[in-house]
């Protein structure tokens, strides 16, 4: 589960480096930083949703505060 939390996480930054890519590169003229950005969201939901079923099935547990 770690494994794919860390593989997610890294999507999504890699999906926020590429916005800002296309951002400087083409100065908004395009749509590719908009479609970035609504793949890092929808990255981003797919983790939230990831960690919620992870949780439901018993792969991720609560610790509490130690």
């Amino acid at each position: 589960m770690k494994i794919a939390v860390a593989i997610a996480f890294v999507l999504i930054l890699g999906s926020l480096g590429s916005a800002l890519f296309y951002l400087m590169r083409d100065k908004g003229r395009s749509n590719n930083t908009v479609r970035a950005l609504a793949l890092r969201v929808g990255f981003s939901i797919t983790l939230f949703l990831l960690i919620l079923l992870g949780y439901k099935l018993g792969y991720i547990t609560p610790t509490g505060i130690r």
